[in-house]
């Protein structure tokens, strides 16, 4: 490997951070990674990578300094004691955690010298080295432009803004949907398999039903966003009494019904207070009667 190749510190070494090593590795970077169980980087060795002794010898060793730890507070556990070798690092912080996490997270590390990427990596370690795969950025431009083909080894880069919690805004906000959807899809087999009927004779209702997801967002959200709730296609009447029949069908299958008297709830409180008319898609204003667009995340 050449000395001119580009070079990058990877820290943090479970199945998120040795998939993005070895991404680093196969594209021709110097790697250098680091990781308290010592044992995990030895596989990234053989293959050609430089395993730092300390934290501080990993930050030494390159400016831009790849994290993939569990959450912030692995962070400060980490890097708190090294912080005096900061200086002059740009911190790509992958590891997962709130906006207001990563904004002081980027404070912090500016009072000791470093610059701080935010990042919401968007797949799991199988896709590392996918290009057709994201990532959210965000923080200041001109750092993650100077350093947007080293990152783009990873993923694609979905750069969000200067604000450095607006990666984890976003990451979260897919996570929102993510695991809500997936909680949804096990409640319905739990439904299903107490009727005699298998996962995968269910599979392909389930999947239409998730292809059809897009549709609907692609209708409602210009109308979301222009307050537009009018109930000339559905209405909150109708989706309650809708959920009501998944409740009790739910209950009868001797089912857990926590999940679907949830979403009843929402709806019923948002027809007591004068919705019944109105589209399911005003229930974002009984989440967040102060939730306006863009305003909301600021």
């Amino acid at each position: 490997m050449s000395a001119s190749a580009p070079s990058v510190t990877v820290i943090g070494l479970g199945p998120m951070g040795r998939a993005m090593a070895g991404a680093f590795l196969d594209s021709g970077h110097r790697v250098t990674v680091w990781n308290r169980t010592v044992a995990k980087a030895d596989e990234l060795v053989a293959r050609g990578a430089e395993r730092a002794a300390t934290v501080e010898e990993a930050l030494a060793a390159n400016e831009l300094v790849i994290l993939s730890l569990t959450d912030y507070d692995a962070l400060y556990a980490i890097l708190g004691p090294a912080a005096d070798s900061l200086a002059g690092r740009v911190l790509v912080n992958l590891s997962s955690d709130t906006p207001a996490r990563a904004r002081e997270a980027a404070a912090w590390a500016a009072r000791h010298g470093a610059v701080h990427l935010t990042g919401g990596v968007q797949v799991p370690p199988s896709g590392i080295g996918n290009p057709e795969s994201s990532t959210f950025y965000s923080g200041p431009e001109d750092v993650f432009e100077a350093h947007r083909p080293t990152l783009e080894v990873l993923t694609g880069a979905d750069y969000r803004g200067a604000d450095p919690g607006l990666a984890a805004l976003f990451y979260q906000l897919q996570m929102d949907i993510f695991w809500t959807t997936m909680v949804s899809y096990l409640h319905a087999v739990a439904v299903a398999r107490r009727n005699g009927i298998t996962a995968e004779e269910f599979l392909p209702y389930a999947s239409s039903t998730a292809a059809s997801i897009p549709g609907f967002l692609a209708f409602y959200t210009p109308r979301i966003d222009a307050g537009r709730y009018e109930g000339d296609v559905d209405n909150l009447a109708m989706g309650l009494a809708s959920v009501e029949h998944i409740l009790h069908t739910t209950a009868d299958a001797g089912v857990d019904t926590t999940l679907p008297a949830t979403v009843r709830d929402f709806m019923r409180r948002a027809v007591e207070q004068g919705r019944a008319g109105e589209s399911v898609v005003s229930l974002v204003e009984t989440f967040s009667p102060a939730a306006t667009g863009k305003g909301a995340a600021a």
